[in-house]
């Protein structure tokens, strides 16, 4: 094998360990330390390490790439604080729609989770709540009836614990192969946080790139307080759809966070490296007011 051909095998290695991250970690425990990847915006190339140390922040520009789901839940929750919940609810094909079956089997292989949506109790700066989080890498964290079930859940559990309730959105919006079923969830999880809202409830909305379609027209838009990740994409629909839609062009920056919270639809950007603090301190400010 010539060196090109060498070479040629390490960058694919190394694109298979980056798409299956969660797959390798639960397999072999480790990463490789050398592993590298390449910020998008300002294509600086860094160690995994080095991001994974940085909350996958580029040190660079401030890009923020994009998260699994438990690296979310070990950002955010007190050391040995989180206790998740139905971890073992996973999604059926009950309208036998063509491949999703193998597209589930596929989605678990490569992101080690049973499904798009983790929740369970924490502690935040020695806060109880209830966090949740929707992985994009399971089916671009879709909802279908099982993460339309757990996010319900995680609301009502919230509710009888009467804890603070954390979610982070990253979703590319219901889940085509479960037809009306996924849309359903949009009312289900909708009429959860009313109910939630009703009995004094705090939600924190965090929406992170991307953050569209079902999700956000149902759950993630009624937040008593709701954040954006900077630079995330966020909106019903994609720009691209909406430009051949009405046939014009959209301005610049259109449907990303700064733009959003512009025109008032977000309370507040908040940088990924002090998430943690803010999240803590709108906690603390709610048990004053309560």
């Amino acid at each position: 094998m010539d060196t090109f051909e060498i070479k040629r095998h390490k960058v694919e290695l190394m694109k298979y360990l980056r798409k299956n991250l969660e797959f390798v970690k639960k397999e072999v425990g480790v990463l490789p330390e050398n592993m590298i990847e390449k910020c998008p915006s300002c294509r600086t190339v860094f160690s995994y390490k080095e991001l994974s140390e940085n909350l996958r922040v580029c040190p660079s520009c401030g890009h923020h790439f994009k998260m699994t789901a438990y690296e979310r839940i070990d950002m955010m929750c007190d050391e040995g604080s989180f206790h998740e919940l139905a971890a073992g609810a996973v999604s059926h094909d009950v309208l036998d729609f063509p491949e999703y079956r193998r597209v589930l089997k596929e989605a678990k292989q490569q992101s080690g989770l049973n499904e798009a949506y983790v929740f369970g109790t924490c502690r935040i700066n020695a806060r109880h709540a209830v966090i949740g989080v929707l992985d994009s890498s399971f089916i671009m964290g879709s909802m279908g009836s099982v993460v339309g079930e757990k996010i319900a859940l995680s609301i009502e559990i919230a509710q009888r614990k009467k804890y603070p309730l954390v979610i982070f959105s990253a979703s590319g919006g219901a889940r085509m192969q479960e037809g009306t079923v996924s849309l359903m969830q949009m009312a289900k999880t909708a009429s959860a946080i009313k109910r939630f809202d009703r009995a004094g409830g705090l939600f924190i909305s965090i929406l992170t790139d991307p953050t569209t379609g079902g999700v956000l027209a149902s759950y993630a838009s009624l937040g008593d307080i709701i954040i954006a990740e900077p630079g995330a994409l966020i909106g019903f629909a994609g720009p691209r759809v909406i430009e051949q839609t009405i046939g014009e062009k959209l301005p610049e920056g259109f449907q990303r966070s700064e733009y959003l919270l512009e025109h008032g639809f977000l309370d507040m950007i908040v940088d990924r490296i002090h998430m943690k603090e803010t999240v803590a301190k709108l906690m603390s400010l709610n048990e004053r007011r309560s």
